[in-house]
């Protein structure tokens, strides 16, 4: 089959030229809406926002920076996060901090969330567990500025409550279902033990 060597304008049916496939979407539009009016049970619509939807706890929304039990932050400004993040959108700047026994802690944690691209990689990233993922999605900005999220307002965040967080490197739904792994897991430490008892005992008698 030859390509066509000259170009011709498309030629529009006389449907195309009255409208009439805009026909089509219109109809879907006035169905969904008979469908709201008159079956309000059975309704998709969220009236945002005095309703909220219910996401998963593995929704990546705000980030939040958690703290040890004495109140200081977790992170210890090792810059893995801001290694993975593929965005480059995480600016740390560290410090030494003053208890010996941590080496650092970040003077400046910022995140532009207007180029985060909410992957979840600073997450899976921080050996520390010291920046997760909340459920909040309400992010809306009328500058720039606003749009920089620092280490004050990710320590600080909307909610502690745990049925509100998000991504996060571990999961309460999970737990039994680990548990259960755990104890179907055969115990190489022990089994070596037994082996070596027995081969110990086979030889002295």
């Amino acid at each position: 089959m030859s390509h066509p060597k000259a170009t011709r304008p498309y030629k529009y049916s006389l449907a195309e030229r009255l409208y009439l496939p805009l026909l089509a979407g219109l109809w879907i539009t006035l169905k969904h809406f008979l469908r709201n009016v008159f079956r309000r049970g059975r309704s998709y619509t969220i009236q945002y926002p005095e309703e909220r939807r219910n996401y998963s706890h593995r929704f990546r929304g705000h980030h939040i920076l958690t703290a040890r039990p004495d109140g200081s932050l977790r992170c210890v400004a090792c810059f893995l996060c801001a290694t993975a993040c593929p965005a480059e959108c995480i600016t740390i700047e560290a410090g030494e901090h003053p208890d010996v026994n941590i080496e650092k802690y970040p003077v400046v944690y910022d995140i532009d969330m207007l180029r985060c691209v909410f992957c979840g990689y600073c997450v899976d990233a921080c050996p520390e567990e010291a920046i997760i993922m909340s459920n909040n999605y309400d992010m809306a900005y009328f500058s720039r500025d606003q749009s920089i999220a620092t280490k004050e307002e990710l320590s600080k965040p909307y909610t502690y409550d745990a049925s509100k967080l998000g991504y996060r490197p571990r999961y309460p739904e999970e737990e039994a279902q680990r548990a259960a792994i755990r104890e179907g897991v055969v115990d190489l430490v022990g089994e070596a033990r037994k082996r070596h008892h027995g081969g110990s005992e086979a030889k002295a008698s």
